[in-house]
């Protein structure tokens, strides 16, 4: 399973709206085939293990693969009706089909076909590989996810505005491999304005440009004499700025000029409502959104109850300075069981620096303190 698994990370980033999968065939203790699904509308894992065998599989054989086969003919004919005409005899599943409609109905089918079937190996690993397909299956929205490198005392900067880089490289290039396998990477004005990112991901073997969005509620970010990069390179024809009419029509007018998107939904503050954003991204197909804007921006996300999942890179520095920024902020604490958390939390070391994400789970009750925001313009 383990090598299923690394099998359909081959795929990291490329099967949206799909989810990742991995299956091999053992016949004697050794893998003779693997396959893994490369992107929608082509063959699932199962099939293309199959193909590349090349033959009958022996008595004896076993399937091995990440996610419980499909039983409904999609793009694709079933899975499982590829499974039964192979004669394959047992198959090992780890992660359960996330939709409600089919969950478990795969095996079930296998199972009164006679094939003996183990579920639940490494179902964690196999579950954790899918988190935007899982999201998008449980609850019909995209994954919104924030991630933010941190100091040992919770800050992303200093009083002076200076984080580049809290973190070191290993961590900033785990960074890029998640921005890989999200579909859109997302930024408030101010980090645009201060960093000028590329809000690329980038590795060794080649550049990749995700969709990217800029939250500009008032469209400060249009400054003829210093366009972001955003607006001008190579990619810019998937950038997207999420504004408000406060913008101004001129402005947006300007950026599309320039071949820049906008998408301008309505707002009585000129502060993006990130509920319309969902519901836009789930309309344009977009399942998946890793945001990595300042601390304003994900303490907007976390106060609107909108953040999904959290990544934070904690590196072995603090600043021990009351004055430096914090990576969220908005919300008055008063007892332990108003607190957000985390779950279903993974850790990992990068270098010197350790990962800690996780699902965010919300109390019942949060104090927000709204004044907070008051500083600053919407959506920075």
């Amino acid at each position: 399973m383990r090598r299923a698994l690394e099998v359909a990370r081959q795929a990291w980033g490329e099967t949206h709206p799909n989810p990742l999968v991995g299956a091999v065939v053992v016949e004697d203790g050794q893998v003779v085939a693997e396959g893994f699904h490369a992107r929608a509308g082509e063959a699932h894992a199962e099939v293309n293990a199959l193909r590349a065998l090349g033959r009958a599989p022996r008595a004896g054989a076993t399937l091995y693969v990440t996610l419980e086969p499909c039983c409904t003919h999609g793009r694709t004919p079933p899975c499982t009706e590829a499974i039964l005409a192979a004669g394959i005899r047992r198959v090992v599943v780890g992660a359960i089909d996330p939709n409600p409609a089919h969950a478990g109905k795969g095996l079930e089918l296998l199972r009164a076909a006679g094939v003996e079937v183990t579920e639940g190996v490494l179902a964690a690993e196999c579950e954790d590989q899918n988190l935007i397909f899982n999201h998008w299956m449980r609850h019909g929205t995209p994954l919104l996810a924030a991630k933010s490198g941190v100091t040992l005392d919770g800050k992303v900067a200093t009083r002076t505005g200076d984080s580049q880089w809290i973190t070191g490289s290993p961590a900033r290039a785990n960074a890029h491999v998640w921005r890989r396998y999200f579909p859109a990477i997302a930024v408030g004005a101010g980090t645009l304005r201060t960093d000028n990112p590329r809000l690329t991901a980038r590795s060794e073997k080649a550049e990749w440009c995700p969709w990217r969005f800029v939250f500009d509620g008032l469209l400060r970010t249009v400054i003829d004499k210093a366009m972001p990069r955003v607006y001008t390179d190579e990619f810019r024809e998937r950038t997207i700025v999420v504004t408000t009419p406060h913008g101004g029509l001129g402005y947006v007018r300007k950026l599309h000029a320039l071949g820049v998107q906008t998408w301008v939904l309505p707002s009585q503050s000129g502060r993006v409502s990130f509920t319309d954003f969902r519901k836009r991204c789930a309309s344009e197909g977009i399942h998946g959104v890793f945001f990595e804007g300042g601390a304003h921006l994900l303490g907007e996300l976390l106060q609107a109850r909108e953040l999904d999942y959290l990544f934070t890179y904690h590196a072995p520095v603090f600043f021990a300075d009351d004055k430096a920024q914090t990576l969220l902020r908005g919300l008055r604490t008063e007892k332990l069981e108003n607190a957000v958390r985390l779950s279903q939390v993974r850790h990992e070391i990068h270098g010197d620096d350790s990962l800690m994400r996780g699902f965010v789970q919300y109390p019942v009750k949060m104090f927000a303190d709204e004044t907070a925001f008051g500083r600053r313009g919407p959506n920075e």
